[in-house]
Parts: C-alpha cells; structure tokens; sequence
C-alpha cells in the first residue's frame, strides 16, 4: 500500500507553519498485530456503537472510506474527504492546541498515524489512528457538525493562551508517549502522572485557550446528544474507547445539559470521565460557541485583551478601531481610568490591515519593537481616523508639519511629519514622524535619534488574538517539541509473534489453509502463551469452517488466559460475544 497520502487543493493551501506538523504515513509500519488490533476495536464498535452513538456515525463510516478489517490510509482517505470538503493528515502525536485547531478551521482533519498497543486496546491517552480515524473522520461526514468543527477551530486558534497552557500541553504530551512506549519503567510513568496532575490543579485563572479546550473536551472529544434521559453519542474520545463508550452509558457518568459554563469545566486526561454534557443537537453547539466566542478577545477588544497578550508572552495581534493590526509579543501598556492609552511590543513587529502586511512595515522596519498611543486627542472629540481633510488641515496633522499631538493619558507625540498611510475607507491608519520625541508625563518612550516613529492611529482597541495578522509576517517554522514519539522494539519473539498473526489475516483473508490453524495455535499456546487476540481471531475462523474439535482446544486455552490475566477477560469476553452473538459466553 501507499506509504504517504494523496494531496488535495485543501492540504495545497495550507500555511507553511502548519504543513511543519505534517509527517508521511508509513503503511509498512502497521504490523499484523497493528492491524487485529485496528479490526478487534472496529468490530466491536460497529456493533457496539450502532446501538449507543448517533446516527451519522455508522453513515460516516461509508462516506469516509473507513474500513473494520483494515487500518485506513491517507492515500484512500484524502480521495473521499475530499467529496465531503475535508482532508486528513498525519501527525506525530499531539502537537500544540492552537495549531491543531487552525487545521480544522482549513477543513484538515489532523489524524495522529501511530496505534496503541495492544495492552492499551480499550484505552490510551496517547491520539492514535483509532481515535483520530475512527472517532472524529465519521462524524465529519454530518454538515452541521463538519461546520461546527470548522469554525470551532476558526475561532479556538484565535484563542490567547497563557505559559501554563504551554507546560500542560508539554506535559499531557510527554505522559501520552511513555504512557504508551513498551517498557517504560512505572517509576517514570508515575513522574510525568504526577506533573500532569499539579498542572491540572494548578492552573490559576483560565486562560481563553484553556477555556476553549475544555469546550472542544466536552463537545469535540466526550460529548453526547440527545436528552439527558436518552443521550447518544458523538464524541471522537467515546467513540474510539470501547472501555469508556460502555461505561459512559451507565448511571456511573453524571449528564449534564450542555451550556457555555463547560468551558471553567476542567478535565483529566489520565482518567475517565466522571461527568458528560449532553446537546440536544448540532446546532445548539455552535449557539453555545458563538455565545463564548463573544467573551474572547478577539470580540471584547479593549484594555483585557492587551493584558491577556501581555501574560501570554506569546506572538499576538491586536486590532485597533480603524483596522490597523499590530503584531508581536506585547510587554508593556500604560492605563489610565480602565483604558489603554500606550502600547509597548518587544522584538520583531509587523503591522497589517485585513490580514495582510502592510508595504515598509514588516520585522525588518520593526525588528525592536513598536509603540504607539491609543485614544483620542486630549480636548478633542473628534478621533484623529474621523477627521476630514479639511480637520487634519486645521490641526497641522500635515506632511511636513511640526507638530504635537497631546493625546488623552498624557502621551504627547512631538515631531515632524513626513506622511500617513490610509485604510480603504480613506481613514489614516499610520502617521509616520521624524525627529520625534514621544512622552508619557516625563518619561521618555521614544528618542529622536532612534530613527523613525511610526504612530499607529486608532482610537481603541477593538480585537485582540493569538498569532499573527498575517502568517507571512514571521518565520514560524520554528516548533521543536521536548518530546517524540517512541516506536515498538522488535524482539525475536515478539518479530515470531507477529508472523502468527500475519499467517492467521491471510488464511482469513484468502479463506483457504484453515488446516494451519492447528499447528499456528500449538506454537502460539507454547510460545506466547500470553496473548489473548490471536486465540480470538483463530476461534472466528474455526467457528466459521465449523472446526468444533480445535474450537473448543482454543476456548480452554482462552480460560486459563482468563484465570492467570484476569485484567484481559472482559476483552476476550467481548471478542467471543461478535462471533457467537452470546451464544457461547
């Protein structure tokens, strides 16, 4: 099979700084093993789920080219995502919240191509091709939720976060890899819980990002619908862990009707979820979305969407009221009565109108950073951006003019004016000085022999988001994660192990040889006499070829399995259950 996937014109458009998350899925790295443990899950979600999860995820399983016997490729998946106006990638594990979200706001699903392991079939915290591919491509297949999706991540990647935000997600990253790397010592696993959990309660005031995650937790990844009473579900989390999907179900898990406060909802990752919300539909969530979209930054705009950029300490952008954005790490602000009237960036900067960077005003005119008053003219109603030619004239706001501008928070702009640049509705958006001296009471914020200032105009703050205006603006390609994912090793028996497995698929597959199973069972029962799958996947053929005499050898063995590993029998149970549908068990 293909080693990487088919592009699409939705994976073409991608931004260089997301395309770096994207690595080539390798089929050959699926082992047999991979694959039995791929089709034991999808067996018994297919027919789990068809009972408990909504309707459109068995339709979007058809739509999406999944199949129950094989792990998906990109290669076929991209072909028929791209009739339903999605694509997928993959990815090495989790890779940073804002970027994953701006991938759903492009319409690419982003589908971690790595397996759990087999002692980790009911559950892993680690994304995996089970929980990407079965859990979230089949319900992109209902419109109404694909929207939601999308703009979901259109809004979440706009969210500011906070360094906390950056720790937790390192952390929660380094627990999914060792969580699931074969023989990692507990003592470590035991360490990264540890950090997960002090962060988890330890986060302080929720960021806008922590905030939204936990509304793509509740929704995206654990939500149900329906009624309280009578909830399906359509969670990517639910649907792809055959442990949790059932226990969800019971009076165990407490519903609660879905509303905006699930976002100061946290969750732990490491644990099931004690509580689920419950939307009565797809279109209640995006109302619900909307309602904490109008809460952010990017809509409230004003002097808590600078302090939010302040703390973050990351590339942000603010919009000012004539449409001029300023991007860049914000350290400084000066308030005065609740307002901002003094902006401060420190190192690169680059200024943009409508997402686009402005000519002469990108990190190389502003590699030290930027600073500029907002507000009004002190004693002046009339904002500078509203200002007639004719006002501009009357206020010597005039190229070649000396002149100073006393603006309200006692910034004074002293300087000679060289030229201004507009906006499409002909407003000034920049007015640019030389010999320039800028002061807040008597502090110095800007020295004529510094060169040239460029003041922003603009009379508040109107928007205020993580990221740049324009992504061209800064080199992005720059993220290196703590921590990378850890292949299977191959040892000689477990290499011995998966060629059982490899012979056990083809004789399903190709319905001749059933007369191997015996001595395949034999060599299995002396040499790995753990292993619980491939007994399952022996007795389905047998059961099918109606080989009662070696069926019944194979159950027995299953039940000492039971007796010295008593953690794997309800997953043999189960196994049993979609070959004799209860008959045997």
């Amino acid at each position: 099979m293909e080693s990487n996937f088919e592009s699409n014109p939705l994976i073409d458009r991608l931004p260089k700084h997301l395309k770096q998350f994207i690595k080539p899925q390798d089929y050959s790295d699926y082992s047999p093993i991979n694959q039995a443990v791929w089709r034991y899950v999808m067996r018994k979600n297919v027919n789990y789920l068809s009972k408990v999860a909504h309707n459109s995820y068995l339709e979007g399983l058809k739509k999406t080219g999944l199949e129950v016997d094989n792990i998906p490729n990109m290669y076929g998946m991209n072909r028929i995502l791209k009739e339903i106006g999605w694509a997928a990638v993959a990815v090495d594990g989790f890779i940073p919240p804002n970027a994953f979200m701006e991938f759903q706001a492009y319409n690419v699903l982003v589908i971690a191509s790595d397996i759990r392991q087999l002692e980790h079939i009911e559950y892993t915290p680690a994304p995996d091709i089970i929980h990407e591919g079965a859990g979230h491509a089949p319900i992109i297949a209902n419109p109404e939720y694909a929207e939601y999706l999308r703009r979901f991540g259109e809004i979440g990647c706009k969210a500011i976060s906070s360094h906390r935000d950056y720790e937790m997600y390192e952390a929660v990253r380094l627990l999914s890899i060792i969580k699931e790397a074969e023989g990692t010592p507990k003592s470590e696993i035991e360490a990264a819980e540890a950090q997960v959990d002090f962060l988890q309660n330890n986060m302080g005031e929720l960021s806008e990002m922590a905030r939204i995650r936990n509304l793509h937790w509740w929704t995206v990844e654990y939500g149900l619908i329906g009624s309280v009473e009578n909830p399906k579900i359509y969670g990517a989390g639910l649907l792809s862990s055959i442990g949790e999907s059932a226990w969800c179900m019971t009076d165990e898990v407490k519903k609660i009707p879905y509303d905006s406060s699930a976002s100061e909802k946290s969750f732990d990752i490491t644990k099931p979820q004690p509580q689920l919300f419950v939307t009565p539909d797809f279109a209640y969530l995006s109302q619900v979305l909307e309602e904490f979209a109008n809460t952010m930054a990017l809509r409230t705009g004003g002097l808590s969407s600078l302090k939010k950029l302040i703390k973050s300490n990351a590339l942000g952008t603010i919009e000012l009221s004539t449409g001029l954005q300023i991007s860049g790490i914000f350290t400084n602000l000066i308030e005065e009565e609740g307002k901002p009237v003094y902006f401060q960036t420190t190192g690169k900067t680059a200024l943009s109108y409508r997402e686009k960077e402005l000519v002469g005003h990108g990190i190389a005119t502003h590699p030290d950073g930027f600073g500029s008053p907002v507000g009004k003219l002190k004693g002046i109603n009339l904002a500078i951006e509203d200002m007639s030619p004719r006002d501009l004239r009357a206020y010597n706001i005039y190229e070649t003019e000396v002149v100073t501008l006393e603006f309200e928070g006692n910034i004074t702009v002293s300087g000679e004016i060289i030229t201004g640049s507009r906006n499409l509705q002909g407003e000034i958006i920049i007015i640019s000085f030389k010999n320039c001296t800028v002061l807040h009471n008597e502090k110095v914020l800007f020295l004529p022999e510094w060169g040239i200032y460029d003041m922003a105009v603009g009379k508040k703050i109107t928007s205020g988001f993580s990221g740049p205006a324009d992504v061209n603006s800064f080199d992005m390609i720059t993220h290196i994660t703590s921590s990378t994912t850890i292949k299977s090793k191959k040892s000689d028996q477990k290499t011995a192990l998966e060629q059982l497995y490899f012979q056990v698929r083809n004789i399903r597959e190709e319905k001749n040889n059933a007369d191997l199973l015996k001595d395949i069972f034999e060599n299995l029962k002396k040499n790995h006499p753990k292993d619980w799958l491939l007994s399952v996947e022996i007795i389905e053929i047998l059961a099918s070829n109606s080989q009662y005499s070696l069926l019944e050898e194979v159950l027995i063995h299953l039940v000492q399995i039971k007796k010295n590993r008593p953690e794997v029998t309800k997953l043999i149970t189960n196994g049993l259950e979609l070959i004799f549908n209860d008959e045997l068990v």
